[in-house]
């Protein structure tokens, strides 16, 4: 007997209230069948149809009664036949009694497999649950819900259902019949350990009925270090998994027709070649990897492979604590496990409890470190968060999510206004109409209605993935369907929830308005000389007179604005938009130092590039500029040192006159009020421009008056 194999019977309604609903039931439960044949081809499935006009089961011919129910397929092993039997429901008339489905459900599993008989067994019932459950000859129907309940307990069988609730459906909202079988299917479930679902749209009904269930197990299990003589015995499992699609086997046609004992398996065999001849083979022994190093490759033994990898001992260490705000949601990596103490142990599950609830009230999360097993090559960080329990059987745990290493961090900056002008701000009205936009865009407009809720809605690559394959096996020419309106939901925008939001759409497109730009023909272009022969273009205008895209400042609306393009230096055309560009960014932390060291280059070449002071207004917006950036990045002794070197340089020198524009803007040391790394007090920032503009001090050496012309024409003769 295969492990962990299921025995499932599925009830479907096919009565009159379920015909509009029968289509997408039949694809959710051929689904099923289609992941089971790919999955778990050894469990076992039956099919019951009640509603029907007819009635076919052994129950009927044994005991009498349970009418209008059909086992249309007997419990069997999952097949080809079977998922081509379920592709179509078929729409009859009768009276929909899903108490007499259980029954004849439960009879068939005990028929099969016995009454004391061991393994996963399930029913699982879809309905609308709009069909009048007839009354018992003895007691209530609670009563025999409890009854019948107990007998699925006692042979360990569980009860899933689905009732198909679908919005707009006004009559099934009021309906009192409606209210009672929900009521019953809901105490089924509870006892029975079975899960209740309501399909409010045929989304939900596709991801409502689960394909397989998966047996968890352990990731791990021994002792959480928190200190040295202090250990918590804890288990860890995977809490949630992605389900990937199957792998692709290579397929041999080559075995004959008539073979039914043809596996048509293809094996690979790599034989290795000597480059100097051909012909010769080289043997497992007579190989060795190699690590490429450049050019060339470099032989590893496999003995110097073992010396030099890296030993682990299995285990976890709670490195320390740190506030919930300081790891942040988008840090989390691959999926999420859960760390529970060791079951049946008293001491750990009160150990862990403790620490949970402490954590949540202080706000904190531990930082872990995990070896899951023996010389495990990686090691992993982690974080773990508390989760207290919602229900007093069950025990406080964590949840566990990796965290990446500094290595791994990467940070995805983005474009932001607060770095532009005042001028290029949003309006209020803007914001307000971008606010109601993601607002509208909720999946959860009221509490308790949420939309597409992930443990209802089914992948649709897989569920394509797997229709188009069981199509395939019946038809291989079949092309490729269109998408389902189920699944077009999920991978498209919805028309009717568009259709809600035109008007704030059209709001939010009038608030953000974009002009395009007209192309002009070639033989309309203008060019640099024929601007010089005409007349000059007023600014702001496009070439051949139209009027450019302005921002709110009046400037007009760069290409770099819009794609928010990244400043990598600082250029000699912008030199201070370029400064402040790269003081903003944060993906790193090289940007501040590379914007002050290219800033004095700039500032540099400005003064060595002077001639009569034509370039004294620039350097003096550079200065300035690199001055309050060095306030706001605390970097005063860039900033100092710098302005000394330029006091040295200009002051009773050639370029003293630039030097006089210094002290006249004011432009001294940044002081300790400002900045408290700097080493210079304010009355000593104050001196350093009245006493070397006043003379103060050791008098410096006059320069001989030369003429910048003739100086730089000496350097090119």
């Amino acid at each position: 007997m295969a492990r962990n194999k299921e025995t499932l019977v599925i009830l479907v309604d096919i009565g009159p209230s379920m015909h509009p609903h029968l289509e997408y039931a039949a694809k959710a439960v051929s689904t099923l069948v289609q992941r089971k044949i790919i999955h778990r081809q050894h469990d076992e499935v039956g099919l019951v149809f009640f509603g029907a006009n007819e009635t076919d089961n052994e129950l009927t011919l044994e005991v009498g009664g349970y009418e209008h129910v059909v086992v249309a397929r007997p419990i069997s092993v999952v097949s080809d036949e079977l998922a081509r039997a379920v592709d179509r429901f078929p729409k009859e008339h009768g009276i929909s009694d899903f108490l007499d489905a259980i029954v004849v459900g439960l009879d068939m599993i005990v028929k099969k497999l016995g009454p004391g008989s061991k393994g996963n067994k399930r029913i699982y019932l879809i309905t609308d649950a709009q069909s009048t459950v007839r009354e018992p000859e003895e007691g209530t129907k609670l009563e025999q819900v409890d009854i019948l309940a107990k007998q699925l307990q006692q042979c360990s069988i569980s009860l899933d259902v689905v009732v198909i609730r679908l919005r707009g459906e006004k009559r099934a909202l009021v309906s009192k019949t409606s209210q009672e079988n929900e009521f019953l299917l809901q105490s089924f479930s509870s006892q029975t350990k079975g899960e209740l679902v309501l399909a409010d749209s045929c989304t939900t009904l596709l991801g409502a009925v689960k394909a397989r269930t998966v047996s968890p197990t352990t990731l791990f299990r021994g002792d959480m270090e928190l200190t040295p003589n202090m250990t918590i015995q804890v288990w860890v499992y995977k809490k949630v998994s992605q389900e990937r699609l199957p792998t692709l086997k290579l397929y041999s046609d080559k075995a004959p027709l008539i073979d039914t004992s043809a596996t048509h398996q293809v094996n690979l065999d790599s034989e290795y070649k000597s480059t100097i001849d051909l012909d010769v083979s080289i043997a497992p022994e007579q190989r060795i990897k190699a690590y490429k190093y450049g050019p060339q490759y470099v032989p590893i033994s496999s003995t110097e492979e073992e010396a030099l990898s890296f030993k682990t001992e299995k285990g976890l260490k709670i490195v320390g604590f740190t506030d919930r705000f300081n790891v942040p949601r988008h840090y989390y990596m691959k999926e999420a496990n859960v760390f529970i103490p060791e079951p049946g142990n008293e001491r750990s599950t009160v150990a862990v409890s403790c620490l949970v609830r402490a954590m949540e009230a202080e706000g904190k999360v531990a930082i872990v470190r995990c070896i899951w097993r023996a010389r495990q090559t990686n090691v992993v960080l982690g974080v773990l968060t508390p989760c207290l329990a919602s229900e007093v059987s069950i025990a406080d745990c964590f949840y566990f999510n990796i965290i990446p290493f500094s290595e791994d961090l990467r940070e995805f900056a983005f474009a932001s206004f607060k770095d532009r002008p005042a001028g290029q701000q949003p309006t209020r009205l803007q914001q307000e109409t971008a606010d109601a936009l993601v607002q509208m865009m909720d999946l959860c407009p009221s509490p308790g209605d949420e939309i597409l809720k992930p443990e209802n809605t089914v992948n649709p690559v897989l569920l394509r993935f797997y229709s188009f394959l069981h199509l395939k096996s019946l038809d291989p020419e079949a092309t490729v369907p269109p998408l389902d309106d189920a699944l077009r939901r999920i991978s498209e925008p919805d028309e009717r929830f568009l259709q809600k939001m035109e008007y704030m759409l059209g709001t939010f497109q009038d608030q953000f308005v974009l002009t395009q730009n007209a192309q002009k023909e070639n033989g309309d272009r203008k060019f640099w000389k024929d601007r010089l022969e005409g007349e000059e273009e007023k600014p702001g205008l496009l070439v051949g007179g139209e009027e450019a895209m302005q921002t709110e400042d009046g400037k007009p609306l760069s290409l770099e604005f819009l794609t928010g393009k990244k400043v990598e230096e600082v250029g000699s055309l912008n030199p201070v938009q370029d400064f402040e560009a790269l003081l903003a960014r944060r993906d790193s932390d090289k940007w501040v130092g590379k914007a002050i060291k290219e800033m004095k280059k700039i500032i540099t070449d400005l003064l060595d590039s002077a001639y009569n002071g034509n370039t004294y207004e620039k350097a003096m917006a550079c200065l300035v500029a690199l001055r309050n950036g060095c306030v706001v990045q605390e970097e005063p002794t860039e900033f100092n040192t710098f302005l000394e070197e330029i006091a040295n340089r200009c002051r009773g020198k050639r370029q003293n006159d630039f030097w006089e524009r210094v002290v006249t803007k004011n432009i001294t040391l940044i002081s300790k009020e400002e900045t408290p790394d700097s080493g210079v007090t304010q009355e000593e920032a104050a001196a350093f421009l009245i006493g070397k503009s006043s003379g103060q001090g050791p008098e410096a050496a006059v320069e001989e008056e030369v003429d910048e012309m003739d100086a730089l024409l000496d350097d090119v003769i």
